[in-house]
């Protein structure tokens, strides 16, 4: 790890210690996502004063491999996912397609009326019985989306259960009897994140969030799930697929 700067050879110091940091981040030292040191720190490891620093840390993040979160530090910038919207979107599979290792976690679960727009969607009676499963889905450990998913209770009444032994919407499904499914709307917006968005994606408030609505319908047609999903913006980057056909 270079730690020495030369003050004779012509290159601006600044430059010197963006070139290190470079070097540290292609050889591993630090990872996709690490928090570097602290500007103290690093000032201190490169025994420049803060003003140096802080130019080096400009021109790292304006060529994309750090972020800087103000209040939070300094962090190596992930790879981004490249999430394709397709007929058949299936968050393991694009995860897992990509080299990296999908997980899901369940954060809460509840028995609702459906809203009218849940019931408009799901194609279903006001007020009907709808399971809605709060989620976070991950790539690498890392959360990538957060989303509020709704099925009919009637059809799906172990929704909860079943999610949370296997981690995938798509084998809950399967496990109530619907073998395969379809992508029948999806609905793309971006917006800033609500505090509570921007905790569970572990992303800053400054930083917008993409939003999905979507809905998922067996092979017959019928509605199986809306959903109401949050991506980090700075994690993904959504892929439109051309339509089959």
């Amino acid at each position: 790890m270079q730690n020495d700067l030369s003050r004779r050879d012509g290159v601006a110091l600044w430059r010197q210690i963006e070139q290190a940091i470079t070097q540290d981040i292609a050889e591993g030292r630090f990872q996709p996502g690490d928090r570097l040191p602290t500007e103290k720190q690093l000032a201190e490891r490169f025994r420049v004063n803060r003003h140096t620093l802080r130019r080096a840390m400009e021109a790292l993040e304006a060529h994309g491999l750090v972020r800087v979160e103000q209040g939070r530090g300094s962090f190596v910038q992930e790879h981004v996912l490249d999430y394709a919207l397709s007929a058949r979107t299936r968050f393991s599979e694009i995860v897992s397609a990509q080299n990296r290792i999908p997980g899901g976690t369940l954060i809460d679960s509840s028995t609702l009326p459906a809203s009218e727009e849940v019931a408009e969607e799901l194609g279903v009676a006001l007020d009907t019985p709808c399971i809605m499963l709060r989620l976070v889905g991950a790539a690498d450990g890392r959360p990538i989306t957060y989303g509020n998913n709704y099925f009919p209770a009637a059809r799906f009444p172990n929704a909860a259960a079943v999610y949370a032994e296997n981690g995938s919407v798509t084998e809950m499904l399967r496990a109530h009897g619907v073998s395969d499914y379809r992508r029948k709307l999806t609905r793309i917006t971006a917006r800033m994140p609500s505090e509570d968005e921007a905790a569970m994606l572990a992303q800053p408030r400054n930083r917008p969030v993409l939003v999905a609505e979507a809905v998922d319908a067996d092979l017959d047609g019928v509605p199986v799930r809306y959903g109401y999903v949050r991506f980090a913006s700075e994690r993904v980057q959504l892929v439109f697929d051309a339509p089959e056909g």
